[in-house]
C-alpha cells in the first residue's frame, strides 16, 4: 500500500526516547540557527520540537524529486513483477522515481484525506487516499486499482516501506524517514537558515557518527513560521550532490478544495479492486516471514524472503538477460547478485532472500550469513 495512505499524527512525532536524548545535549551541537536573514535563533533541539508539535494537516503544493541512487535500469524487472495501472511505461509512472528529477502535485486535506499526483508530460499516476477508499490511477492506461482500507490497514499506516520504489514523494515524509534514524549514533545540529518555494526556513543537519554508512548526511529545511518541512536533502559518501532531494517549489498552506479527494474513474477506465479477499482471488497458503534487522541504527541491514511472485520472476527469460546484468556475488552466506549503489546496497540471493541497508555490500553478506 502506497505510504500516502494515512498520515497519522504519529508520523510527525518522535520518539520520545529521542527527545529527551536531544534536551540532554548528547546529540545536539551548541550551534544554533543563524538569525541573520531576520529570524530568530533556534536550536536543533527547538526545531525538533517545533516539527513535532506542528499542527499544520492541511495544505497542497508542488514538489520536485531528484534521485541519484546509482541504480541499474530496472525497468523492465519492476513492470513484470508490480503489474497493475502504474507499472507500465510512460512519462507519469509511479515506479520510475528511483532515477532522474519528477514533479509532484501535493494535497493534503487531513489525517484521512492525502492525494500525490506524479505528472509527466503523457500522462499523469495518482495516488488518492479519501477516508478509507484507496484509489491508484494512471490517466496512461486508463485504469485504476481501489482499495477499502480495514481496521487492520489503519494500524500498519506509516510502516516504513522497504523498496527502492518508495522514496519519499514529500518532504514532510522525507524528514519523517529521516528524522526516525535519530538515536546516540547520530549527530544533530543546524546550519543556518535557508529560503525554499519563497518561505524562510531554518536549515536542520542530521550526520551519522560512523564511517560504516553510505548517508553522509540528511539537511531538513523547516518551514521559519509553519514547522513543516518543506525540503530534504540526503547526501552520500560518494556523491558531492545530494543523491536524493524533495522539496516544495511552491506550498499553500490554505485547506484545499474537497473535491482533490473524491475520485471518480473517468468513462472507459478498467477497474479493478486491490484486494485479494474483495475481489475472491486465493490468498497464498504460507505467508512471508516477518524481514529480520541485523545491526542498529544507520549501519542496520533488513533480510527478508522476497514474495513468490518475485522471487519466481526469475524464471521468465526477459528477466534472465536483465538479472544477468547485475554482478553476481558468492560467499559462505551463499550466492546472488549485489546492486551497489550511492546510498544503499542491496543483494538478491539465489535462495530467494534480500538484504537491503545503507551500508557498502560486505556488511549485506555478513547480515546475510549472520541471518
Amino acid at each position: 500500500m502506497s505510504p500516502f495512505a494515512d498520515h497519522p499524527i504519529a508520523r510527525w512525532a518522535l520518539p520520545a526516547g529521542a527527545v529527551v536524548l536531544i534536551a540532554a545535549g548528547t546529540l545536539v551541537a551548541t550551534r544554533t540557527a543563524s538569525a541573520d536573514s531576520g529570524l530568530q535563533p533556534r536550536t536543533a533541539a527547538q526545531l525538533l520540537v517545533d516539527v513535532q508539535q506542528s499542527a499544520t494537516r492541511q495544505l497542497s503544493g508542488t514538489v520536485v524529486q531528484t534521485a541519484n541512487l546509482g541504480l541499474p535500469d530496472l525497468a523492465g524487472l519492476t513492470g513484470q513483477v508490480t503489474g497493475g495501472p502504474v507499472s507500465k511505461g510512460g512519462a507519469a509512472n509511479l515506479t520510475s522515481v528511483v532515477s532522474g528529477t519528477h514533479t509532484w502535485r501535493v494535497w493534503l486535506g487531513g489525517p484521512t484525506q492525502a492525494r500525490v499526483a506524479l505528472v509527466g508530460g503523457s500522462g499523469e499516476s495518482d495516488v488518492i487516499r479519501n477516508g478509507n477508499d484507496v484509489w491508484v490511477w494512471s490517466s496512461a492506461d486508463k485504469s485504476a486499482v481501489h482499495r477499502t482500507l480495514t481496521a487492520k490497514d489503519q494500524t500498519k499506516a506509516g510502516t516504513p516501506q522497504l523498496s527502492p520504489t518508495d522514496l519519499p514523494k514529500t518532504p514532510d515524509e522525507a524528514a519523517q524517514q529521516a528524522l526516525s534514524a535519530i538515536d546516540p549514533t547520530t549527530h544533530v545540529t543546524t546550519a543556518g537558515t535557508a529560503v525554499v518555494a519563497g518561505r524562510q526556513a531554518y536549515e536542520l543537519v542530521l550526520q551519522p557518527r560512523t564511517k560504516d554508512t553510505r548517508v553522509a548526511q540528511v539537511r531538513i529545511a523547516v518551514d521559519a513560521e509553519k514547522h513543516v518541512p518543506l525540503r530534504v536533502q540526503a547526501y552520500s559518501t560518494k556523491l558531492a550532490n545530494p543523491a536524493v532531494e524533495v522539496g516544495f517549489t511552491a506550498v499553500d498552506f490554505a485547506a484545499p478544495d474537497v473535491r482533490q479527494f473524491a475520485f471518480t474513474p473517468p468513462p472507459g477506465t478498467k477497474v479493478s479492486e486491490g484486494d485479494t479477499a474483495a475481489s475472491g482471488a486465493s490468498k497464498p497458503a504460507t505467508q512471508p516471514a516477518e524481514p529480520k534487522v541485523v545491526g542498529t541504527g544507520w549501519t542496520s541491514v533488513v533480510v527478508a524472503q522476497l514474495p513468490a511472485q518475485v522471487a519466481g520472476a526469475s524464471q521468465d527469460k526477459q528477466l534472465q538477460g536483465l538479472l544477468s546484468s547485475i554482478p553476481e556475488v558468492s560467499g559462505t552466506w551463499g550466492k546472488g547478485r549485489v546492486i551497489d549503489g550511492t546510498l544503499f546496497s542491496a543483494v538478491l540471493t539465489d535462495d530467494g532472500r534480500i538484504a537491503v541497508g545503507a551500508v557498502a555490500p560486505e556488511a549485506l553478506f555478513a547480515a546475510l550469513k549472520a541471518s
